[in-house]
């Protein structure tokens, strides 16, 4: 389970490589709703998603063996682009498996980033599979773009620690 405590650590290994976007009140969405509704700009970080703060936390926190090796993940899109922009940045080789049906914008913009991108798959399960393979075979750090500790973390820092602040 994730605590409190590892997404406050999370804030330190995430620190100077993630924008610190700002999280202003929306005057609309309060007005709708009769209470202060704020809203996370997120979508002003490099790879326009909240997801670039769990994959620098989970990369982060490799051992220096392991970020040599590099690491792989399963993707349709914003994970994948997270490990490739925040791993380019670490220097840790960044692997995506991708389903085919995958957009191209998507596949373009993991490759742009620095990473090896495997087309595999009809589904994003296929391209799970296909990923946990070549992660045992080449000696890769899976990284799961839900389900890996790290990563939940990562993305618990995208609440400010104040209503009134960034983070």
């Amino acid at each position: 389970m994730v605590t409190f405590q590892d997404i406050e650590a999370a804030r330190g290994w995430i620190a100077g490589a993630v924008y610190d976007s700002p999280c202003p009140l929306s005057i609309p969405l309060s007005e709708i709703t009769g209470m202060e509704i704020f809203c996370k700009l997120d979508n002003l970080q490099r790879t326009g998603s909240f997801k670039e703060r769990g994959a620098r936390n989970a990369l982060a926190q490799l051992s220096a063996d392991q970020q040599e090796r590099g690491v792989i993940a399963a993707s349709a899109g914003n994970h994948g682009q997270a490990l490739a922009y925040q791993g380019k940045l670490l220097g840790i080789p960044a692997t995506v498996v991708m389903p085919k049906f995958a957009p191209l914008l998507k596949v373009n913009n993991c490759q742009k980033l620095g990473a090896t991108v495997v087309l595999h798959g009809k589904d994003f399960g296929e391209a799970k599979a296909h990923a946990r393979e070549i992660a045992k075979e080449k000696g890769l750090a899976y990284i799961d773009g839900y389900d890996d500790p790290a990563i939940i973390a990562g993305q618990g820092t995208m609440g400010p620690r104040n209503r009134r602040a960034s983070s």
